[in-house]
């Protein structure tokens, strides 16, 4: 179903699927990888997937550090004590979020929301489930086929969730498509917060710091909103954003 690594691909991008949604065009890219190296020298690093949204570049496996940050810092925000805490990551990407969740005993059931089928395809039948399998197969996991400011608004007795960690955009700031600003806005907030049990934490990947954002959870009733950054080889730091449901 994929094409095979090619010696000659070494030193660009290839195109291992390409689809049209409902919400525009996705695409998983390979870059470099997967020779067996020079004879008697080392191995080739491991081949780098990126996912494409629209022409817009989303994530690629190459670190992962502030993904993983996003799912450890939220759990670090909950009330102490607090027992097999329930987590909702919106968006599947490339993985690391949810591996992160599944390889901490201390969450209890773990939902991820990804609205493109594609991406849950390359998770389960193709090499991102390298990433992800074992998080896949754990038995407190659920993938949720939806949009995300869908399954956020739902009505009354939805599940409420401990943690709701949120990575489908480049950040509040750049949107993968328009229909996402809705997130970030004051009803978007309303419904984050509404969809969690008190003392809850809402956690929010960026590529980049956004006052304005901070500004919002504040004004949309959340407390303790904080930011930490994860320094990147180049450019700004990535972030995640914090902020606390009060009691």
């Amino acid at each position: 179903m994929y094409p095979p690594y090619d010696t000659a691909d070494a030193g660009r991008p290839v195109t291992l699927d390409r689809r049209e949604g409902p919400y525009g065009e996705v695409v998983l890219r390979r870059r470099g990888g997967g020779g067996t190296g020079p004879a008697g020298g080392p191995a080739a690093p491991a081949p780098v997937f990126e996912i494409i949204a629209n022409g817009c570049f989303l994530m690629d496996t190459s670190d992962g550090r502030s993904e993983r940050l996003l799912i450890r810092a939220a759990l670090d925000a909950l009330p102490a004590g607090r027992s097999a805490p329930a987590l909702l990551i919106g968006g599947l990407g490339v993985g690391f979020s949810l591996a992160e969740a599944a390889a901490e005993p201390r969450w209890g059931r773990i939902a991820v929301v990804e609205r493109e089928e594609a991406v849950v395809d390359w998770h389960r039948t193709g090499p991102l489930g390298r990433i992800s399998a074992a998080a896949l197969a754990d038995p407190r996991t659920e993938v949720i086929r939806a949009d995300l400011v869908a399954c956020l608004r739902a009505g009354e007795g939805a599940a409420p969730y401990d943690a709701l960690c949120l990575d489908i955009d480049n950040g509040p700031d750049w949107t993968v498509t328009e229909d996402n600003g809705g997130l970030y806005s004051p009803a978007g907030l309303a419904a984050c917060r509404a969809r969690l049990t008190p003392g809850g934490v809402l956690a929010v990947w960026s590529a980049q710091p956004s006052s304005a954002f901070e500004e919002a959870l504040r004004n949309a009733g959340f407390v303790g909103v904080r930011t930490e950054e994860i320094s990147v080889a180049r450019g700004v730091p990535d972030v995640v954003h914090l902020a606390v449901r009060g009691a």
